[in-house]
């Protein structure tokens, strides 16, 4: 009788380990277990905020600099143009598309497309001076001038375009929350650092000259996130992320004339909700 309560107490043991061996199998072979291999690729929309920024404008017969100009995002709402392939570049929107190098890490390059819109009508100190633009002309020292549109419309709008590249890691936190089956749903934990050029397309009007809006290289910038990405059946995700970084732009077109330009640097926080999918090729 001993023997075969010893014996049975073995057999209940063994039958365990093999159970739970078989469920770690069972674990490792799911598709979302590990990462390396795949690719990604995301579209989606953010809401920005950026502290106020000293700008100042150079050109040919003028030399001042605004402080602490404040600026918004210009926001578009929920909207079919996000998905309309001509209208694609009115909201703002975010493209990424990267690789994972091994199952935590991955490099991904993308454009975010905020926009950048100076606060109409504020009243701005301003320093430097101004000639043959009349009837602006005259030495400025800390002067409160209203930035009528008349005088400065200035505005990123189409857009200003932080084009990086990321470095990511990605966690699966998904026993968190009890989920066992993660190729049916899968919760991630993801944080990355990215650097890039900006690349704006600048609205502005200046001193009464003719309107500019042209593409132009105009500074970099830097950044770090921090995000949750929610898996649905192994291969499609909606991941909501948030993201801050610096911008410095020396090198603004403000008029059609080469030898005008603005300058300025400030700190950005970008809301994103991206969509996307997962997979090997």
């Amino acid at each position: 009788m001993k023997h075969f309560f010893l014996y049975s107490a073995f057999s209940i043991i063994i039958f365990s380990i093999n159970a739970s061996a078989q469920e770690q199998i069972k674990l490792q072979n799911k598709y979302t277990a590990h990462n390396k291999g795949k690719f990604f690729v995301s579209w989606g929309g953010n809401r920005d905020n950026y502290t106020k920024s000293d700008v100042t404008f150079r050109g040919k017969d003028y030399n001042f600099t605004l402080d602490n100009m404040v600026a918004h995002d210009k926001p578009k709402g929920w909207h079919v143009d996000y998905i309309n392939p001509s209208k694609m570049t009115i909201p703002q929107t975010n493209f990424r598309m990267g690789y994972f190098i091994n199952d935590h890490y991955s490099i991904a390059i993308g454009v975010d497309h905020m926009k950048y819109v100076m606060k109409q009508d504020q009243t701005l100190n301003m320093t430097g001076t101004i000639t043959g633009n009349a009837p602006y002309d005259g030495v400025y020292n800390n002067t409160p001038t209203v930035m009528t549109e008349s005088f400065l419309l200035y505005e990123h709008t189409d857009g200003l375009n932080y084009v990086n590249t990321e470095f990511s890691r990605h966690d699966d936190i998904s026993s968190l929350f009890k989920i066992r089956n993660t190729d049916k749903i899968q919760i991630n934990l993801t944080e990355g650092a990215g650097i890039g050029l900006l690349y704006p397309k600048t609205n502005t009007t200046l001193l009464g000259k003719p309107r500019h809006d042209d593409f132009h290289v105009s500074g970099y910038g830097a950044s770090l996130k921090t995000g949750l990405n929610i898996t649905f059946f192994k291969h499609f995700y909606v991941q909501g992320e948030l993201k801050g970084g610096y911008i410095n732009m020396q090198d603004i077109r403000t008029t059609q004339n080469p030898e005008d330009s603005a300058s300025q640097d400030f700190f950005f926080l970008q809301r994103i909700i991206s969509f996307g999918g997962i997979f090997k090729i």
